[in-house]
């Protein structure tokens, strides 16, 4: 199950590794510089549109961030499974 606080840690740590200080990323998303420290801190998490122009800006992979991609195997496997079944004959 996808959690807030696994979306949260991811996002920190890629603000982080980004090598931008808060001012200047604050300053790129057109946003306070405590906006982005309470981000970091857990107090808040960003706008649907703050987060899709944090991940154009920092480059990275909405579905990474949100943990999609953790689950993206086993999605496969549920449509596999269905489609399998689908191709069974059923006659009343």
């Amino acid at each position: 199950m996808i959690r807030l606080e696994h979306i949260r840690i991811k996002m920190t740590e890629a603000i982080k590794q980004s090598g931008l200080t808060q001012t200047e990323l604050a300053r790129r998303l057109g946003i306070g510089q405590q906006t982005i420290s309470e981000y970091l801190r857990g107090k808040s998490m960003p706008a649907l549109d703050t987060f899709a122009n944090l991940c154009a800006v920092l480059d990275l992979d909405a579905n990474d961030i949100l943990c999609l991609n953790d689950y993206a195997s086993k999605s496969v496997s549920v449509v596999n499974s269905f489609n399998n079944s689908s191709n069974i004959n059923f006659r009343a």
